[in-house]
């Protein structure tokens, strides 16, 4: 394998394969550096308790408090199309709101260094080149859009369009949720429960290594290396990346080239940028603001079940339905609450007692409440000399999410169910719901770490390209806002490159 390129891209998710796809006609020489392998196709990508019993795919790595020092064992998944290989596949836009300074009861939510105009042509890119289904105009809090989706919505099971119905007499807008999925006519995929959480076996979902990644490495202009880890970036005497040292079966290499991206996450991104710092960058590369890995941002999450005692949920697919009613406000509520978003099937806990667990599962429906995650400069990813890393994290804006996990409440209790019950997800215990914001994008290089290109306003020739360019969270997956910044940044080096063909 060659050890020189033109552009070495750090990580294979949503991000990195995106780019990579976006440049592979580019004529630049491309290596996508990946810390995992191919996630295999075996029996236990659909065994319920392979998957989240025995957490067979989730990282063995352990972080910490930065404060208490407790052991933080993150859902971080290291293999090639990253977190996108076990995610939900749901691809929601940002409002157009979500783009400018919007008040929440305990803060602001910035404005961004790019309105939502300039960015939607890529969302509609995004949705075709990730196979979304949807039906466009039935979200009632949805942003304006230049084309429809792709594809038609995936359509509800009897059991949820009978739900719908319940919640609609309520004079809710619950519509389809945007899924990128193959299903297609004569596509792969089998409508089954074991989609949301579990590795496909059949390549029917949208994630970064299907969508991108194999379609780039096709062109023959784009490597990919596995089982290799970041371990630091190196500043040549120009002030410019002139390597990224990286450990491969214990051995250590260094690869060069002439431009860098780094889009290894939210959080191992920062971790590498930190762990990076060298006599020009004492506090960490790209990190003369003290912002790398500041506003660590998750969502405010908390997973809910309805049970019905007497009605059996006959869904085999039961992820097709969500409502943004209350993204903006709420019933004597002026702030914004966030969105209530239908799960794919997870298996309820039954304390040993199996005959119990099937016997919920067949009468529940789970769901999840999501809220925003504010931005504080005191949340943050911290890394040591060791390369140990550290969170350190309050939640914020609970008193509004709690508001909303209350409304979910009543309106699934008006719908039919006899129990609600409602568990919020801990952050930064399991510190993997949506991670966002580490390295945020702005055009003032004391306030930001990037240029609106995910460009580091310190390092000309360094890129970062993933969740961590986000200065707010908003209240909807973050997946199909990094897949169109990722197109947009590959465009922007691709008319680098053409400007520099013009001028030689």
């Amino acid at each position: 394998m060659r050890t020189v390129y033109d552009l070495i891209i750090l990580g294979s998710g949503a991000g990195g394969s995106t780019l990579a796809y976006a440049l592979r006609q580019s004529g630049m020489k491309i290596l996508v550096v990946e810390r995992g392998d191919f996630l295999p196709k075996e029996p236990q990508n659909w065994d319920t308790q392979a998957v989240f019993g025995q957490r067979r795919y989730r990282t063995t790595e352990v972080w910490r408090n930065a404060d208490s020092g407790r052991r933080i064992h993150p859902t971080e998944y290291y293999f090639v199309g990253g977190k996108t290989k076990l995610f939900g596949a749901a691809f929601l836009r940002l409002r157009q709101r979500d783009f400018e300074t919007l008040e929440h009861c305990e803060g602001i939510s910035p404005e961004w260094p790019v309105m939502y105009q300039e960015l939607e042509p890529y969302y509609a890119r995004a949705e075709q080149l990730y196979r979304v289904h949807g039906t466009a105009g039935a979200d009632p809090t949805g942003p304006s859009r230049s084309a429809p989706y792709p594809y038609p919505a995936l359509p509800h099971g009897e059991y949820i369009q009978q739900l719908a119905v319940r919640l609609r007499e309520q004079g809710l807008q619950p519509f389809p949720i945007p899924l990128g999925l193959d299903y297609r006519d004569g596509g792969r995929c089998l409508y089954c429960k074991t989609c949301d959480g579990y590795p496909c076996q059949v390549d029917a979902k949208s994630d970064a290594e299907t969508c991108c990644l194999r379609p780039a490495l096709e062109s023959g202009n784009v490597d990919v290396l596995v089982n290799a880890f970041a371990r630091r970036l190196l500043v040549g005497p120009d002030g410019r990346i002139e390597g990224v040292e990286v450990e491969q079966d214990g051995t250590t290499q260094t690869l060069r080239a002439g431009q860098f991206v780094v889009a290894c996450g939210a959080i191992p991104s920062a971790a590498l940028l930190l762990r990076s710092k060298c006599a020009s960058h004492p506090q960490g590369l790209a990190n003369s603001s003290g912002l790398v890995g500041a506003n660590l941002m998750f969502h405010n999450c908390t997973g809910m079940v309805g049970i019905h005692f007497t009605r059996r949920n006959t869904a085999e697919f039961q992820k097709t339905l969500t409502l943004t009613d209350y993204y903006f406000s709420g019933p004597d509520w002026p702030y914004p609450l966030g969105t209530i978003q239908f799960l794919g099937f997870y298996p309820l806990q039954h304390g040993g007692m199996p005959g119990l667990g099937r016997w919920l599962n067949s009468r529940s429906i789970q769901f999840f409440s999501m809220s925003e995650d504010l931005p504080d400069p005191q949340n943050r990813v911290l890394s040591d000399d060791s390369g140990q890393i550290r969170l350190r994290y309050r939640p914020n804006n609970l008193r509004t999410h709690r508001r909303l996990v209350g409304l979910a409440t009543r309106h699934f209790r008006r719908a039919g169910f006899s129990l609600v019950l409602s568990r919020i997800v801990p952050q930064p215990q399991q510190a993997g719901t949506h991670v966002c914001g580490t390295a945020r994008f702005g055009h003032d290089p004391r306030t930001s770490v990037l240029d609106p290109y995910c460009r580091t306003h310190d390092v000309p020739n360094l890129f970062v390209v993933d969740a961590s360019f986000f200065p707010s969270s908003g209240a909807v997956n973050p997946a199909l806002t990094i897949v169109a910044q990722a197109l947009r940044v590959g465009d922007h080096i691709a008319q680098g490159l053409s400007q520099k063909s013009v001028e030689r």
